[in-house]
């Protein structure tokens, strides 16, 4: 989940910030962001827009490969993520943050060399007109990176496999395209576009252990399900007890894809 996120209905309020914070300093997401620069190739002195900046963890790394001679700037739309990034950005090397949508990044055409977006995509409602305003600001040539799930490659054990379907369905609705990967591909050569890489970034989680991901989007997932899709706060309360019960058995499983275009 990107911090751009609250379009498709799960809104990034201070408690939800700071869970998400908490669940992007797993060793998952560590080694998620690593796939990810390595994707970006980050060079000295490139200048990156980081869409959906979220809690800046992403933004603090590329600072440091892009040097002082490079730029970093990060945009979302939820305050209480951008004030958990300053926090963040004011530790290290210089990040320019800003509260804006991807639907319209407060930059001039041809301002960035490389643009990001991580889980982002996927709460956007009109991907066609952000992918749009993310050519407008690359340089020719400039590269774009998006990383974003497909919510149907869950895998996710428990001991009531009905009532984790609901719940399942449920989360969907905080979601504008809970299948974005699928047709991500065609909507960049639609853009202006030239794909140049794809692979998939899986999680894997097996026995219970807090420090991971999906110890995380438990809770998540349990204080936004009720009232959607039919499910109930006790019936949200029981599935969640019920996965932190399952301890050595404990078994999660998903996939993301990540890629990487060129812009004609």
């Amino acid at each position: 989940m990107g911090g751009e996120a609250g379009m498709g209905g799960l809104q990034f309020d201070p408690e939800v910030s700071r869970k998400t914070e908490a669940m992007y300093t797993t060793s998952d997401m560590v080694e998620q962001r690593r796939i990810v620069r390595v994707a970006l190739a980050l060079r000295p002195g490139d200048r990156v827009l980081d869409v959906g900046v979220g809690p800046g963890l992403l933004a603090a790394e590329m600072a440091e490969e892009v040097g002082p001679t490079g730029r970093i700037c990060g945009i979302d739309i939820s305050d209480s993520m951008l004030a958990i990034a300053r926090t963040r950005a004011g530790a290290g090397p210089g990040i320019e943050l800003e509260a804006a949508s991807v639907m319209r990044i407060p930059h001039p055409a041809e301002s960035f060399d490389v643009v990001v977006s991580t889980q982002v995509f996927e709460y956007v409602d009109d991907v066609a007109g952000a992918l749009d305003e993310v050519h407008r600001v690359l340089r020719p040539a400039g590269r774009v990176v998006l990383l974003d799930t497909d919510w149907a490659s869950v895998v996710w054990r428990s001991s009531d496999d009905a009532r984790m379907a609901r719940v399942l369905t449920a989360f969907e609705d905080h979601l504008a395209d809970p299948h974005l990967p699928r047709t991500l591909a065609d909507g960049l050569a639609k853009s202006g576009f030239m794909l140049t890489h794809q692979q998939v970034v899986p999680l894997l989680n097996t026995g219970y252990d807090n420090r991971t991901y999906s110890a995380g989007l438990i809770d998540i997932v349990s204080g936004f399900v009720p009232g959607h899709g039919g499910v109930t706060a006790d019936e949200a309360r029981a599935w969640a007890a019920d996965l932190r019960s399952l301890g050595a058995g404990y078994f999660f499983s998903l996939n993301r894809y990540l890629v990487v275009a060129s812009a004609l």
